[in-house]
């Protein structure tokens, strides 16, 4: 066997002939290679792996920092780590349970042990938490990376972390991974980072009824992100943590064990039930304002299930005898030759100024006068807008319901009083996570329901929906997010068993995805992600569903 292998490095183009058995850090040493930020893990072929990962095989190797999402991904999690292991040193009877994103970065709180008397936790507690943080970095402890059979894992860590040991009952894998920092262990869903001296920028402070982790900006990893203030995301956040709490279900493990006692239609007639007494307490709220708006507007990001939701609104309005007319924004798209152009040339969609804003003004303007207006219809097929006979006048028991991704930006229609419109901003928000220390980021959701939608009816492939992710993305963040507070009132369209369903449609899609190619990182991830949930049947979904937009069998017209 040959003492040397060839690897590719695709930071710079080029190969290099290395030790076989080197470590992933020693190879980035060798190649001379300096990223912006330093380096924080690696994706070989295409699969994230952490520093002290050895290759024994040639290997295209990309060397990530905290800049990139990957990078970033592997930084928060040795935070967590580090965060919990202080955590675990300062109260014993306690776990560090990581909730949610939120404000730019992470809600925490402490979850006592049963048989603890529960404390509130106080700024001197959160004091104490930090400083051990930054005693535990300055020390650049090593970050372990073992692996044993899942029964001995399950020993192991019984006596410390009853989520990690339900989670790893219901896999049905062999073999666990972990990681150990002194007599410390945690368990992480992908790579951490060699060593606690690589964590130099975070912050820990009191938040709500918890504490906020606050981490690096992506842009600049060297300074915080700031706060930003989300009071109503929080709120939304904390109601539908109290609907999983009444199926007593915090965490995929206790979801999985749930689903194998066939409590799996239980928890779709429930979630949906909830979901439909949401709705209908949203269109109650409008229903008994002193003053009705004419105008509701719904806002959020792509795949959150806006259309749906303005559906089921409607008949709720209905309900209060309110007869509701929805309108799409798409319909005032500019013709395609108009639409402007990101920084790559490509058509920028999720820009403001793809919408024709001079008529829809005017449009908006003639329904508060009285006055009736033809409506656009906008062809996607030939990028062209269309009119086709449909006509509104607004009566006095009309509504109309405008969904677009622009509904709550503040400068689509400047000038109509703050009175005619009611905001809805709708998102899909997880709220069960992993294990105490794993979250399921909302974007993942939401991308594989945008996976499974785009292969069933819009003929794109899974690789071509991951491709253009990072511009969705953007566009979200430039246009969509900046305005969520602006909100009457937030709704989270996610349901607790949806990941269960979206598995058996997204998994042999994500399988299409070849393995040499940039798409195949985040679709290996998906599948990852998707292998910890048990599979569920959709059977009794029901036909007005918000799953049903995405996999099939709804009973609405798109």
């Amino acid at each position: 066997m040959q003492d040397t292998i060839t690897i590719y490095c695709k930071n710079n183009k080029q190969y290099y002939d290395i030790k076989r058995g080197t470590t992933l850090l020693k190879v980035y040493q060798q190649t001379g290679i300096q990223l912006k930020y330093p380096v924080v893990a690696a994706l070989v072929n295409y699969k994230i792996q952490d520093l002290t990962f050895l290759v024994y095989k040639p290997k295209d190797i990309e060397f990530l920092d905290a800049s990139s999402s990957w990078g970033m991904c592997c930084y928060v999690r040795t935070l967590m780590m580090v965060m919990a292991m202080a955590v675990r040193r300062h109260y014993p009877d306690a776990d560090l349970r990581v909730e949610h994103p939120i404000s730019r970065g992470y809600f925490c709180r402490l979850q006592w042990k049963k048989n603890v008397e529960p404390q509130d936790i106080t700024p001197e507690m959160i004091e104490t938490i930090k400083r051990d943080m930054h005693d535990i970095i300055v020390q650049n402890l090593p970050i372990v990376t073992e692996e044993k059979q899942t029964k001995e894992v399950i020993r192991l860590f019984h006596e410390r972390m009853d989520d990690e040991t339900t989670l790893f009952e219901t896999l049905g894998n062999p073999y666990c991974r972990y990681f150990r920092i002194g007599d410390y262990i945690d368990y992480y869903t992908d790579a951490l980072m060699p060593s606690t001296g690589y964590l130099n920028v975070f912050e820990l402070e009191p938040y709500q009824t918890g504490m906020l982790l606050r981490i690096p900006n992506r842009n600049n990893p060297t300074e915080l992100e700031p706060i930003i203030p989300q009071e109503k995301m929080f709120g939304i956040f904390n109601e539908y943590i109290g609907w999983n709490e009444l199926l007593q279900i915090r965490n995929v493990g206790q979801f999985n064990k749930a689903c194998k006692n066939n409590r799996s239609f239980e928890m779709i007639k429930l979630s949906e039930a909830l979901h439909e007494k949401k709705i209908a307490q949203i269109a109650d709220s409008i229903a008994s304002l002193e003053t009705r708006p004419r105008f509701i507007m719904i806002s959020g990001p792509s795949s959150s299930g806006k259309t749906t939701f303005s559906k089921r609104l409607a008949i709720q309005l209905m309900v209060n005898s309110i007869r509701p007319i929805t309108l799409s924004l798409d319909n005032y798209f500019v013709n395609r030759e108009d639409t402007p152009r990101d920084e790559n040339g490509e058509w920028d969609f999720e820009d403001l100024n793809a919408l024709d804003l001079p008529l829809l003004r005017q449009q908006i303007q003639d329904l508060l006068d009285g006055k009736e207006i033809k409506l656009p219809t906008y062809n996607f097929e030939t990028g062209k807008r269309e009119y086709r006979g449909n006509t509104l006048q607004l009566s006095d028991d009309t509504i109309v319901v405008l969904e677009g991704l622009h509904a709550l930006n503040p400068n689509l229609l400047p000038d109509i009083p703050k009175s005619a419109t009611f905001k809805i901003f709708v998102s899909c928000l997880t709220t069960v996570n992993l294990d105490n220390h794993n979250w399921i980021p909302t974007t993942d959701i939401r991308l594989l329901r945008r996976i499974v939608r785009d292969y069933r009816y819009r003929g794109y492939s899974a690789r071509d929906t991951i491709a253009r992710c990072p511009s969705v993305r953007r566009g979200e963040e430039k246009w969509i997010y900046p305005y969520q507070e602006y909100a009457d009132v937030m709704f989270n369209s996610a349901l607790l068993f949806e990941l269960a369903v979206l598995k058996r449609h997204a998994e042999p899609m994500l399988e299409e995805v070849p393995k040499y190619c940039d798409e195949y990182s985040d679709a290996h991830r998906l599948q990852k992600f998707l292998s910890y949930f048990e599979s569920i049947p959709e059977k009794e979904i029901p036909p007005t569903s918000f799953l049903r937009e995405f996999v099939g069998g709804s009973s609405f017209r798109y």
